[in-house]
């Protein structure tokens, strides 16, 4: 397989070295040509593809061979992206970390707390649980949110053998659309509270919230009944025999979560809310060792660290690649001809999907600033400006759940649920699912809110 990455290595520097020596400088914004969204196109495909060939899937697998394609992708994007405007691999690179940071604080600490008891894996119950992710992902963040369900969740349908769909659904309800009303939900919002709109200004969006989750909720649980009554009753009912009381198991983690939230929630100014949120981490890796309660949550949940080491070196990949992509959006992302709060749903949506909802959510956050004659984001909390804030914000957030990449936390569930023997579609049969299921939902949500009957959020 050693060959493998001899190619990809080989042809990338070729590659760049077509334009890898251009002049340039901080004097001006510097334009990337068209053909350097390549690596980034390469990388998409690489994750897409490589999962499904014979004897590459295997390669694949293995994180040391993900950073190897990250780097092999990423690293001469850095160096071209360095030589012509090295302020912009700053501050990719400054992203990257707090993006991380957040996602490593709220995975390990979350991850310690161990929902147990057992429940019969039906419609009814499943749809619960997806209902309280919903919920609390506004509250503890979506990662937080898919890091203390998932396991209940893959252990209560064990006895089932259709369980691909709740998954799926898992990562559309929990991973993204519930964390729509607070910036402690979603990355993108978090930025937009950094620059400036009020903490609980994204309330406001309560009724898309609302509408969006009926649909969703109500797709699900007419699926998971027909897929339930395909299952063997017998073993199925056997599974809530027990009769063990739901309970929960290393809750000292909770005050370790709450931390994050915290520094988040206070806006801590970086690096220090980083510094804490590594605090938290050490904290819950402490009693991990140290409390034989800790240590059982942990280990019921059957706590690896493979998903979150995953994350990172694709993602440190999909960072360094998809800046010229972002670089070029930012200067011509004018000629689009975004004028109207519905166009801004569906291009922030569409580019969310692909690349990282958080700076896209920046992108057309100052194209609408200049759209509206606009000067900081703080103005866009009123007026006529507050509909297209809104129809960034649900673009953003909702359309994060249209690809495995669209928001880290779907990345990291797919992860979790493959390393416990749950078949999950490949990228691109993911993309079905969402195609089929929630554009259909998030178009009808668009329309009401943003065409038919704008909704007051100023």
């Amino acid at each position: 397989m050693n060959k493998i990455t001899y190619l990809i290595m080989g042809f990338i520097f070729q590659f760049v070295s077509t334009f890898a020596f251009a002049s340039g400088g901080e004097g001006e914004a510097f334009s990337p040509p068209v053909v350097s969204v390549i690596p980034f196109f390469l990388i998409l495909m690489v994750i897409a593809t490589f999962p499904l060939i014979p004897k590459i899937d295997h390669w694949w697998e293995n994180n040391l061979n993900r950073a190897i394609v990250s780097a092999v992708l990423g690293i001469p994007m850095i160096i071209y992206i360095w030589m012509n405007q090295p302020s912009q691999v700053v501050h990719t690179a400054i992203e990257y970390v707090q993006f991380l940071s957040l996602l490593a604080a709220l995975f390990i600490t979350a991850g310690g707390i161990h929902i147990g008891g057992s429940m019969i894996p039906s419609p009814k119950n499943n749809s619960i649980i997806l209902l309280i992710g919903y919920v609390i992902a506004s509250i503890v963040g979506t990662t937080g949110a898919a890091m203390i369900l998932i396991y209940p969740i893959i252990r209560a349908n064990k006895p089932r053998k259709y369980v691909m769909h709740t998954i799926i659904f898992f990562i559309f309800i929990v991973c993204n659309t519930g964390g729509l009303l607070s910036p402690i939900g979603d990355p993108p919002l978090f930025l937009g509270f950094l620059r400036g709109i009020d903490f609980f200004w994204f309330l406001k969006l309560f009724p898309l919230w609302v509408v969006n989750g009926i649909f969703i909720f109500i797709i699900y649980y007419l699926l998971d009944a027909y897929y339930f009554k395909k299952e063997d009753q017998e073993k199925v009912m056997r599974n809530g025999e027990a009769a063990e009381p739901i309970h929960a198991v290393g809750l000292i983690n909770s005050i370790f979560l709450l931390g994050v939230i915290v520094s988040v929630a206070a806006a801590v100014p970086t690096p220090y809310r980083e510094i804490i949120m590594y605090i938290m981490i050490a904290c819950s890796l402490y009693y991990w060792k140290k409390s034989d309660v800790a240590k059982k949550g942990r280990e019921l949940n059957e706590f690896t660290f493979h998903a979150i080491i995953e994350v990172a070196v694709v993602f440190a990949g999909i960072f360094a690649t998809m800046m010229p992509c972002l670089m070029y959006l930012g200067l011509h992302g004018s000629e689009l001809g975004v004028d109207s709060p519905l166009k801004f749903f569906y291009l922030t949506g569409i580019f969310s999907s692909f690349l990282d909802n958080a700076p896209t959510f920046l992108v057309f956050l100052e194209l609408g600033l200049s759209v509206e004659g606009l000067s900081k984001a703080a103005e866009m909390m009123t007026g006529k400006a507050a509909i297209i804030l809104g129809a960034i914000s649900a673009g953003a957030v909702f359309m994060g759940a249209n690809t495995y990449i669209g928001n880290a936390p779907n990345f990291m569930v797919r992860a979790i649920a493959e390393e416990k023997g749950i078949k999950m579609p490949s990228f691109f049969g993911f993309m079905v699912w969402s195609v089929i299921i929630l554009i259909p939902i998030f178009s009808f949500v668009a329309w009401l809110f943003f065409v038919k009957l704008p909704f007051p959020l100023y």
